[in-house]
C-alpha cells in the first residue's frame, strides 16, 4: 500500500509547476491538470528537480496553527497566527469534500495544493503527507499537517525546526507551532480547540488566543488567518467557501481576526434575514436582522437595508425610525434611497414614489 502511495504521489507531483508565493484571490486549492499525462520518474529526480521542491528559504514564515474537521457539520478548517507578513496567503489550505492543510516553518507552500490533489485522488491524510515529506529534501525545516475527508490527521514537524517546535494530535484535529516562546503554547492550544463550543471558525480562532495568552511566537505578532470550507463540496467554489478572512499586518492580529469574524456573522445573518423575506418569512427576517444588529450594533448599512426590507414589506411605520437613525448618521444614504427605483428595490411605479416620499419625511432638514 506504501509502494501505491509513493507512486501515486509522483504521478500527481509530476504534473505540478511550483506554485507562486503570491495568492491568487479566489483559489485556494488546486488539482492536477487534467489535459497532462503524468510521467513516472524517480524519486532521486523529484528530490532535484524546481517543479516539485524550492530551495529551502533562509527565514522560517510562520509560526502556529490548527487544522480541523468538525464531526458534526463536516467542514474543514485551518487557521494561524505569525510574526510575518500575509501568513494566510502562504500557509492556510483547504477544500470543500477533500480536507485541510497547515504548511509553515522554512515554508513549501507546494505541500498545500499538492496535499489537496492526493487526498482527493483517495489517499488518506498520512500517506498523502508521508508521500510528500518522503521526497521533500527540506523535510527537517518543515512543519506540515493534514486532515482528510474521514478526520484522520497527520502531522510532521522535522527535526531541525526552531525551538520550540512540536505539535499534538487530537480526534480530528491538529496543532502544531515552532518558534514559541515557551513549551506550553501547543498544550494550550488543544485544550482552548476541546473546550470551545460553537461553529468551527469560533473554535478554530480560540485555539489562537490560547496560544498567544500562553506566550505565542518569540518574536511577537504580525499576522493572522481562517479558512473554512463546507464538508461536501457544491461544485461552486465560491458556496463551499464558509469563512475566508486574512489580517495581513496589525499589532493585534488575532483581536482584529475577532473583529472581523463576528462582522462576518452578522453579514451572514443579513443574509439569511434576505433569503427569509424570499420565501414570505417576515418573522424570520426580522430575527436575522436582530442578530445582525445585536453583533454589528454601529454599522449603519445593517441599519438601512433592514429599513428597506421593512419598508417594501408592508412594514412601513416599523422602518421609519430606522431611516431617521440612518439620514442622521449619514446624508449619502438619502441620495441612494432615490435610487432605488431603477433597479427595482423600491417599486419602480406610482406606489414607489409614494413610499420614498413617505420615507423623505425622515431627513432632517
Amino acid at each position: 500500500m506504501r509502494l501505491t502511495a509513493v507512486f501515486v504521489a509522483i504521478f500527481v507531483l509530476a504534473g505540478f509547476s511550483l506554485p507562486s508565493c503570491h495568492p491568487q484571490p479566489i483559489s485556494r486549492s488546486s488539482s492536477p491538470p487534467t489535459n497532462t499525462t503524468p510521467q513516472l520518474v524517480s524519486k532521486a529526480s523529484l528530490q532535484s528537480s524546481p517543479r516539485v521542491f524550492r530551495p529551502v528559504p533562509h527565514r522560517p514564515v510562520s509560526t502556529y496553527s490548527i487544522v480541523a474537521r468538525d464531526p458534526k457539520t463536516g467542514d474543514f478548517g485551518v487557521a494561524v497566527q505569525s510574526h510575518w507578513f500575509s501568513v494566510g496567503s502562504l500557509v492556510t489550505w483547504a477544500e470543500a469534500g477533500v480536507g485541510a492543510v497547515a504548511t509553515q516553518s522554512f515554508i513549501e507552500p507546494g505541500y498545500g495544493p499538492r496535499g489537496l490533489a492526493l487526498m482527493k485522488s483517495g489517499l488518506s491524510a498520512k500517506l498523502a503527507l508521508s508521500s510528500l515529506v518522503g521526497v521533500d529534501p527540506g523535510q527537517a525545516v518543515r512543519q506540515v499537517a493534514f486532515v482528510d475527508a474521514s478526520g484522520e490527521v497527520a502531522t510532521h514537524t522535522g527535526s531541525s525546526c526552531i525551538h520550540v517546535a512540536s505539535h499534538h494530535v487530537g480526534r480530528g484535529y491538529s496543532v502544531q507551532a515552532n518558534m514559541m516562546a515557551n513549551d506550553q503554547v501547543v498544550p494550550a492550544m488543544a485544550r482552548a480547540y476541546e473546550k470551545a463550543k460553537g461553529p468551527l471558525p469560533e473554535r478554530l480562532l480560540a485555539a489562537l488566543q490560547a496560544a498567544q495568552a500562553a506566550g505565542g511566537d518569540v518574536r511577537g505578532k504580525q499576522s493572522a488567518a481562517i479558512l473554512v470550507v463546507k464538508g461536501k463540496a457544491t461544485g461552486q467554489s465560491w458556496t463551499d467557501r464558509v469563512v475566508e478572512l486574512r489580517i495581513e499586518d496589525h499589532r493585534t492580529p488575532i483581536v482584529e481576526l475577532q473583529r472581523l469574524l463576528t462582522l462576518h456573522n452578522a453579514y451572514e445573518h443579513m443574509n439569511a434575514g434576505d433569503v427569509a423575506i424570499e420565501k414570505g418569512d417576515m418573522a424570520g427576517a426580522l430575527r436575522h436582522y436582530r442578530t445582525a444588529s445585536k453583533l454589528a450594533p454601529n454599522n449603519i448599512e445593517m441599519v438601512y437595508w433592514t429599513a428597506v426590507t421593512m419598508a417594501t414589506n408592508g412594514k412601513l411605520n416599523q422602518s421609519l425610525p430606522l431611516f431617521r437613525r440612518v439620514f442622521a448618521a449619514d446624508k449619502s444614504w438619502v441620495t441612494l434611497t432615490q435610487r432605488l427605483q431603477k433597479p427595482g428595490i423600491i417599486p419602480n411605479n406610482a406606489k414607489g414614489t409614494k413610499l420614498i416620499e413617505k420615507i423623505m419625511t425622515q431627513v432632517k432638514q
